[in-house]
């Protein structure tokens, strides 16, 4: 689980700015919002407000940048002109990213420091918060700290490992620790694997317009008996779902023979290599497909079809509105079985009707109760900013100060009563984090 995020120089992040998941300890009821255990207490969820050009996005992008990095290795070209410009001299300072994560019950910092516009590593770390040590420190001015107890095979892997590492400032260590080696899960070594996990397998970050990618479950009848009843809950106009067969020459013209070719070469290989039978699910922003190939080659392709009220005629996913495309995307939160699982989704409101978005926070807080999941999501949408949705602490707010940089900060620095009305409140400039019009009337344009 995410315990806490900072960035530094970064976008619209000049200053250290922190979400902390960490919930507050003056805040007493909606425990079930909260995973609990002997050494620490997190919110479940987090929601994110701001105006236009606060930050909020940017602020999502932090993680999805240090995804990016953890599992290409290197920091990514693009990102050369990504330091805080509001400030010139920043184009040669550290931009410095970090998360702590709770991994079973055992409490880590990652982070390292970089120069995004010559992608330069400066700095690279790993922190063992339950014992307050350092476990490795890359600090390029010198032979990078091992501070792990290791037994004498790992002792002499892991000095070999550094030394190859000495000169390297274009590449994460923790990404060089998981590329083809393999340690005893009972090696202290195995933290490299824990953390590269989180972010590989455990973090979800969504972008306006990008689908969620796990759709197996779509094709499971057992599975899908569950998605009707959500579906049909939301008022969608759905009333059934059913798998279908798809030929090859279907497929094609759906995705163009490239991504066809692409695709199939890719199960091929993986057929060769595995000698069994694969699966391979697909989302576009139009269609879903599930293509199963067996040794011989052979393969099998289903999509999924909606029925309409009474009528008898099969619907395409191409065909429905935005917003239950949007429902769709989010059904992956609450059948996700990966209880380790992170979700950070930017305008998660995105086409969807105020109170149908309303229900879909009442099923998450619903489905939190059992499952330790976590989302962190940005709106605009003010409806859902009630204290019965939301514990305090789990309200956060994005605003540009007068240099135009963005800070971070909670709702419960405010200390507000159970029984007020927050949304009324944010609107009308309580918090900050609105947007400030200048003045502008329409007889000062000039006239064409």
């Amino acid at each position: 689980m995410l315990i806490q995020v900072n960035v530094q120089n970064f976008k619209s992040f000049n200053e250290l700015n922190s979400l902390n998941m960490i919930a507050s300890n003056r805040l007493r009821k909606q425990k079930e919002r909260l995973y609990e255990s002997d050494t620490i207490s997190l919110l479940k969820s987090t929601v994110i407000y701001g105006s236009n050009a606060s930050g909020k996005s940017n602020f999502v992008e932090v993680l999805r940048f240090m995804k990016e990095c953890v599992m290409n290795q290197e920091i990514p070209i693009e990102s050369y002109n990504w330091y805080c410009r509001n400030h010139e001299d920043n184009k040669e300072k550290i931009s410095s990213f970090s998360v702590q994560l709770l991994l079973n019950e055992d409490c880590y910092e990652y982070g390292f420091d970089a120069i995004l516009n010559t992608q330069t590593i400066k700095d690279e770390w790993i922190v063992d918060l339950n014992k307050k040590k350092i476990l490795y420190q890359r600090n390029n001015d010198g032979k990078p700290l091992n501070g792990l107890n290791l037994g004498k095979e790992d002792r002499m892997r892991m000095e070999i490992y550094l030394d190859d590492f000495l000169h390297n400032d274009k590449s994460l260590f923790l990404t060089e620790m998981n590329r083809n080696k393999s340690f005893d899960k009972d090696s202290e070594l195995s933290v490299y694997h824990r953390i590269y996990n989180w972010f590989v397998k455990d973090l979800n970050v969504v972008l306006p317009d990008m689908p969620l990618t796990k759709f197996s479950y779509y094709y499971d009848e057992s599975t899908l008996s569950n998605i009707k009843k959500i579906v049909r809950s939301f008022d969608t106009g759905i009333e059934d779902i059913e798998i279908k067969n798809m030929s090859e020459e279907q497929l094609q013209n759906k995705n163009g023979i490239s991504l066809y070719k692409d695709v199939i070469n890719e199960l091929k290989k993986n057929v060769q290599k595995q000698g069994q039978e694969l699966n391979l699910s697909m989302r576009s922003k139009k269609e879903f497909f599930n293509i199963t190939m067996n040794d011989n080659y052979d393969l099998e392709i289903k999509t999924l079809c909606f029925k309409h009220g009474q009528s008898m005629l099969d619907f395409e996913f191409c065909e429905e509105s935005d917003g239950t495309k949007r429902v769709f995307d989010f059904l992956d939160i609450l059948l996700n079985k990966n209880q380790n699982s992170v979700y950070v989704i930017d305008e998660m409101e995105r086409s969807l009707h105020p109170n149908l978005f309303n229900r879909l926070i009442e099923l998450l807080n619903e489905y939190q109760k059992q499952s330790n999941i976590q989302v962190i999501f940005t709106t605009h949408e003010s409806s859902i900013m009630k204290q019965d949705l939301f514990r305090r602490d789990q309200i956060w707010f994005i605003e540009r100060n007068k240099d135009n940089g963005s800070r971070i900060y909670s709702l419960d620095t405010f200390n507000e009563r159970f029984d007020k009305k927050i949304s009324k409140a944010y609107l009308e400039g309580r918090y900050g984090a609105i947007p400030q019009f200048k003045s502008l009337h329409i007889n000062e344009l000039e006239q064409l």
